[in-house]
């Protein structure tokens, strides 16, 4: 019988499904969302309902004085109320119209204020009346300034960023997401500037001199790190959508460019409405682009900010492509007003509900507006990535125990945004479209401007879908790694079964203790290649054994790439499928070429198999399959390093992708936003790295004529030939990228200039580029890129890394603290030898918060991987190729 022939196979399948689902150890459930319950640091015996908020920002002072007046419930009599305050000094507190003073304690540690009044507090409504002044930042915490350039001058905006726990740092706050309140803000600024925050403007009052009164309406209940203020030379687009003003807001003269996402945000708003069933609750959504200061974009409620790059769209700088990454950004932000802002998890651990759900909702609408992109398969990366991380010693649960603020941090990361991602697609294609739909829609209904944990979200799913949800997927977010599923094939006569096995799936050096095994209940999609895309789904737990066609047929598990599974195939079964591999979909091929790479990364394949599999692919194929080899040649490139198989290597890679680009040329003939032409720009990238002397000579060539003649050069080309002149620049082409660099007032052409500048391969120019992040010339966000740059492409890890040491304290500074917890972790993570591991062990700004030491962890575990696999893969590859030649 062949696997096409679905009636046996569907009665087995089954019969195994309730065998299955009864046996016992799933992994728990969960509790529902109790606000006393809900983990955090602050007591609970006093709960905010409201907050007046007057501040009055000092731009050049960089101070911010303020006064608020806060209405509170105060649930249990008490003479000491604890909020959250972070450099902020206080010149009064007092209660109920000034009927008593507080005194007020500081603890800079755990980042509260204590007051403590004479006579306790009856229990009931109270009101607190707070003078204070508090700080703005250089660096993307709590309430920053940008300082950008305009024309000839330096001009200065003001912004906040507050996620996680930062709102603290511009007013005193119970900063945890369970105290959801309502903000009424004023703002006194000067006349020539636009205040923007999450609600409309309902009054503006003129003062003297040359100031100006500024009242918002007051927001719905919400989460404190959701409140934002802009305020700045500012100008604004707009339109109406459904009854709700959407503008985009940018620095002078830029207003223009957001036309593009105007237009998709309201788009998005239509679409987002009907699917989530609750309609978007405020009167006005704006988009505001910020010139610097901070990477990415952050959803708060009404007035999303984000790095100007990420928003911003002109045809003249941008390339056609840069569309995708816009639409994609806008739709995660505005997908967060409903997951995460009008909905909102009730603490960190549960993290996932916010950014796995936005992050598959905005494939899920690329998907819907504009299915040419193939956002899925192009995307294919994220999984991959968050596998990588999930199989480790020092991965975690989505759903993870958060304990501090510093924690909440490091948890932003890809097994929080991707594999979440990952495990809604997988259960959203297990429950069907319709019913998961319905069941979204219950859950926003159920608990619009209220707190959830993950156990509120599979109950309004499990009733949506009939279907038992809350074991299988807590057995994904409650514990951590890979289900690996083991599939071979068995020839008895002329019929074939298929025999599936499932354990973990481990990425460890050598030598290193087993991790426990994990038991899931992971619906398996199985078919033969070719086949129509309905595989067949088995909820395997253990072990099965099922029939699958006739002796040889290919075929497929994980069928379409949806699954969140490794898969491992016997001699059989690979040698089936690699044979069928050009009658694979490209989904399923690309997936086939990432589960290899992966048992090499792991040691359950040995290394050259991967590149075996590699000369069976058509040099016609598809973008997303050769994206996976590139990714898989360039981190070998980068591994090889300093050693002698390198030349070889470098070689073989030449040889495999050049054809490639050959096949496409430098001047194809596509839409400036295909495949090809992404194809081509990675491939150009990826052989100027890869010391292709051809390509090198080649982008020289057209970068000296772009000098001269801008338009020469297609905007789809300029990233990668800048990037591969600028990884062989000599003193006089990294002077004229700096030039360049410094005349634009365009950020995606700064950042351009600036990266490939810090992309030489030259030790003294990328001494000279190190020394310009400590100038004012460098923001923030500029900086991080500019030492990463260095490290990365440059491949100059060890003078970037003797740098940090010497500048610490003033690259701390500019930076705050997620320099200390994160970036220099991550940095680290260049290196792949146990001296650079140890030396960042014992560098102790590193451990100075529980966030900084779980970083410096998965860091140090990361170079290991590394060290391992170079010491594995690269000689066997070597061999291999050798033997080729």
């Amino acid at each position: 019988m062949k696997l096409t022939d679905t009636a046996p196979l569907a009665r087995y399948l089954v019969a195994m499904l309730a065998v299955m689902i009864v046996v016992s150890g799933a992994a728990r459930a969960g509790s529902v969302f109790s606000f006393d319950a809900t983990p955090g640091r602050l007591p609970k015996t006093v709960v905010p309902i409201s907050y007046s908020i007057e501040l009055r920002p000092d731009a050049e002072g960089v101070a911010l004085p303020g006064v608020e007046v806060i209405d509170v419930d105060v649930r249990e009599p008490t003479a000491r109320l604890t909020l959250n305050a972070v450099n902020t000094t206080f010149a009064s507190v007092t209660v109920d119209d000034g009927a008593e003073r507080a005194d007020v304690a500081l603890d800079a540690v755990s980042e509260t204020a204590t007051f403590t009044f004479t006579q306790p507090l009856a229990a009931g409504a109270h009101r607190l009346r707070i003078e204070f002044t508090a700080r703005i930042n250089k660096f993307d915490r709590g309430f920053f300034f940008v300082d950008y350039p305009a024309g000839n001058s330096i001009k200065r905006l003001l912004t906040s960023k507050l996620e996680p726990a930062d709102a603290r740092r511009i007013f005193p706050c119970w900063d945890e997401p369970a105290f959801k309140a309502s903000f009424a803000l004023t703002v006194i600024v000067p006349r020539r500037f636009l205040a923007v925050a999450n609600m409309p403007i309902t009054r503006e009052e003129m003062l003297e001199p040359n100031l100006k009164r500024v009242a918002f309406a007051p927001t719905p209940k919400m989460s404190t790190y959701l409140f934002v203020l802009t305020v700045g030379e500012l100008e604004r687009i707009t339109t109406e959508a459904d009854g709700v003003t959407i503008g985009v807001v940018a620095t002078t003269g830029k207003a223009a460019k957001g036309q593009f996402a105007l237009d998709t945000a309201v788009k998005l708003l239509a679409w987002f409405n009907d699917y989530f069933g609750v309609k978007y609750p405020l009167p006005k959504l704006d988009l505001i682009a910020v010139p610097g200061g901070f990477g990415g974009a952050m959803e708060n409620w009404g007035g999303i900010t984000f790095f100007e790059s990420r928003l911003l769209f002109d045809p003249a700088s941008n390339p056609d492509s840069a569309r995708r990454g816009i639409f994609g950004i806008i739709a995660h932000e505005m997908a967060h007003q409903w997951f995460g802002d009008l909905v909102t998890m009730a603490w960190w651990d549960n993290l996932w509900l916010n950014e796995g759900f936005a992050t598959w909702m905005a494939t899920k609408a690329a998907e819907q507006f504009y299915p040419q992109w193939q956002s899925w398969l192009n995307g294919y990366g994220q999984k991959q990535f968050a596998m990588t991380l999930d199989a480790r010693r020092t991965a975690h649960p989505i759903q993870q125990p958060v304990a501090n603020e510093s924690e909440a941090m490091v948890a932003f990361d890809a097994i929080t945004y991707n594999k979440g991602q990952a495990l809604i697609r997988m259960l959203e294609n297990y429950l069907g479209e319709a019913a998961f739909r319905d069941g979204i829609r219950a859950y926003m209904a159920a608990h619009a401007y209220g707190n959830t944990t993950t156990a509120d979200l599979w109950r309004a799913l499990e009733r949506a879908g009939h279907k038992p949800v809350t074991e299988i997927a807590a057995s994904f977010t409650e514990q951590d790694g890979v289900p690996l599923i083991s599939a071979e094939t068995v020839c008895n006569g002329g019929a074939q079964r298929l025999t599936l096995r499932q354990g973990r799936f481990v990425i460890a050096p050598a030598r290193t203790a087993a991790l426990p095994s994990r038991d899931w209940q992971v619906p398996v999609a199985i078919g033969p290649v070719g086949a129509a895309p309905s595989p067949d789904i088995v909820l395997l737990r253990g072990h099965a054994e099922m029939p699958a066609g006739s002796c040889g047929e290919a075929i497929k598990v994980n069928l379409g790439d949806i699954g969140y599974y490794r898969v491992e195939y016997g001699p059989a079964s690979r040698a089936a499928l690699t044979k069928s591999l050009p009658q694979m979909s490209t989904a399923d091929r690309v997936n086939f070429l990432a589960d290899s790479w992966a048992m090499v990364q792991a040691g359950r394949a040995e290394p050259p198999s991967y590149l075996a599999l590699v000369e069976a692919i058509s040099v016609d194929d598809r973008r997303p399959v050769w994206d996976q080899v590139i990714t898989v040649f360039s981190a070998l490139n980068r591994l090889s390093r300093d050693r002698a198989e390198r030349a070889a290597l470098q070689r073989h890679a030449r040889a495999k992708l050049r054809p490639v680009l050959d096949r496409l040329g430098w001047d194809g003939s596509g839409s400036g936003d295909d495949d090809d032409t992404l194809l081509r720009s990675s491939l150009i990238w990826t052989l100027g790295e890869l010391g292709d002397e051809d390509v090198v000579a080649e982008a020289k060539r057209r970068f000296a004529r772009f000098l001269g003649d801008p338009q020469s050069l297609p905007g789809a080309l300029r990233d990668s030939v800048t990037h591969v002149v600028g990884v062989a620049a000599d003193r006089a082409i990294h002077d004229t990228l700096l030039v360049l660099a410094r005349k634009s007032t365009v950020t995606n052409e700064r950042l351009r200039y600036y990266h490939a500048a810090a992309s030489a391969r030259d030790a003294a120019l990328a001494g000279a580029t190190l020394a310009l992040t400590l100038t004012d010339e460098m923001p923030g966000t500029i900086v991080i890129g500019m030492i990463n740059s260095v490290a990365y492409s440059g491949e100059q890890p060890d003078l970037a890394w003797d740098f940090l040491q010497k500048n610490y304290d003033a690259l701390f500074a500019k930076l705050g603290p997620q320099f200390r917890d994160q970036f220099i972790a991550n940095f680290m993570t260049n290196f792949s030898d146990e001296g650079h591991a140890a030396e960042l062990a014992g560098f102790a700004p590193v451990q100075a918060t529980s966030g900084g030491r779980v970083m410096t962890g998965r860091a140090q575990e990361t170079i290991a991987i590394s060290a391992d696999l170079k010491a594995r893969a690269l000689p066997a590859i070597d061999a291999w190729i050798r033997a080729r030649n």
